[in-house]
């Protein structure tokens, strides 16, 4: 009986992430985080940094590694959390933006002006709160040309969509070797900072890292007009659910452990009486 309970209970744990692997929603065709490692980062594009001054990507490379955040600012999901890790992911490393690499913040919604990004660089420069980040901290944006022909080339697939007005897009961010080379791939909102920390140095010393197993985590909201939660609300769901299942099953053993014991009691013997 105990071994059924809990098989039962392991099954319904699992059943979410089983599910989670049939086909995508049509939603999210095209949108990818494509491994391109070794793959050039075109250096000759032109975008406009957040005082308005048109700068080329090259300006960002040349003798440190170079981080690479593909967002856009308007983003009210997974595009503030990856920043927000991102900042302090970095906060905790000895190394030192703009002595020892850089971070290129592109936009990929021609919409954004550089108005914004640079509200967007304040806000994060006080959670930084540490000296150098407005010399190592680049916040880019750029017309629709540049801006697909740098996304094509680093693998960061995306789309808009006209319903909800908001673009559907996976989360993560990019390594790149100071001479301008895709060297490692961080998928998610999860950034560690030893991980990080040795992605930089290896990409200073123009090493390439190997390709990695990943799970994209896909930025999509809530849709008033169907009534529906976004697809990366419904992960989050399904993943505690997950745990609360587990849970459940653990208390389940415990509880049927001790129920046994408690049955169990010594063991009876029979008093021979002196006749």
């Amino acid at each position: 009986m105990r071994n059924s309970v809990l098989s039962i209970a392991f099954a319904a744990a699992f059943a979410p992430l089983l599910a989670g692997q049939y086909a995508r929603p049509l939603i999210t065709k095209g949108v990818n985080l494509e491994q391109k490692l070794n793959a050039p980062v075109p250096l000759d594009l032109v975008f406009r940094d957040e005082t308005g001054q048109t700068v080329p990507l090259r300006s960002f490379f040349g003798d440190k590694p170079v981080i690479l955040s593909p967002v856009y600012f308007k983003c009210p999901s997974l595009c503030p959390m990856s920043l927000r890790e991102t900042v302090m992911s970095l906060r905790r490393l000895s190394l030192q933006p703009g002595l020892d690499y850089n971070v290129v913040v592109v936009s990929f919604d021609p919409a954004d002006t550089p108005q914004l990004a640079a509200e967007k660089k304040a806000e994060y420069a006080k959670m930084y709160s540490r000296a150098n980040f407005n010399s190592g901290w680049h916040f880019l944006t750029g017309t629709k040309d540049q801006i697909e022909k740098f996304t094509s080339a680093v693998g960061f697939g995306y789309r808009y969509d006209p319903s909800t007005r908001q673009f559907v897009h996976a989360a993560g961010i990019l390594v790149a070797t100071p001479d301008g080379r895709l060297s490692r791939y961080f998928y998610g909102i999860d950034y560690a900072p030893a991980d990080l920390r040795m992605a930089l140095v290896e990409a200073s010393a123009h090493k390439i890292g190997t390709p990695v197993d990943y799970v994209l985590s896909f930025c999509f909201h809530y849709d008033a007009t169907q009534g529906k939660y976004t697809l990366a609300i419904l992960n989050i769901l399904k993943i505690a659910g997950c745990l609360t299942v587990l849970l459940l099953a653990g208390l389940i053993y415990l509880l049927m452990r001790d129920e046994k014991k408690k049955s169990v009691g010594p063991t009876w013997k029979e008093v021979h009486h002196a006749g």
